[in-house]
């Protein structure tokens, strides 16, 4: 049995970053490791997801758009079932730099729209999307 474990990102200030996913996105710390010296590694849960947040070591070159074209993580993405509804509730306190664009073309109410977390990592809440039917 294999299973998704985590996505671990490293962050310019943890503490920003924890607060971010835990306030917009409905994460809880589900674990803090101290590693002496001020540093540590935080877990963030939600649901089966988990984040595990390390102290960056420099700065990356951020991509456009909806994410970093070269190898590496391009975006995390959430789904929702109203992508108006969650760009509302964040009250305007995180800009969208992308979209919302309509994918209606490809799936019936599939829209999206990216924003950016304090670390600069591209975030993509969406809506509608499903998977092909099997043949």
């Amino acid at each position: 049995m294999m299973n998704f474990s985590h996505i671990a990102l490293n962050c310019r200030d943890i503490d920003a970053t924890e607060q971010f996913y835990t306030k917009f996105f409905g994460f809880a710390r589900a674990r803090n490791i101290p590693l002496g010296d001020g540093a540590r590694i935080t877990f963030l849960r939600h649901g089966d997801m988990l984040l595990e947040l390390f102290s960056a070591e420099g700065d990356r070159a951020d991509g456009e758009g909806d994410g970093p074209h070269a190898a590496g993580i391009r975006h995390i993405a959430f789904q929702v079932d109203s992508l108006d509804a969650t760009l509302d509730s964040f009250g305007g306190q995180i800009p969208v730099t992308l979209g919302p664009l309509d994918f209606t073309a490809f799936i019936p109410n599939w829209r999206t729209a990216w924003l950016r977390d304090p670390d600069g990592n591209v975030v993509e809440v969406s809506q509608g999307y499903v998977d092909e039917a099997a043949s």
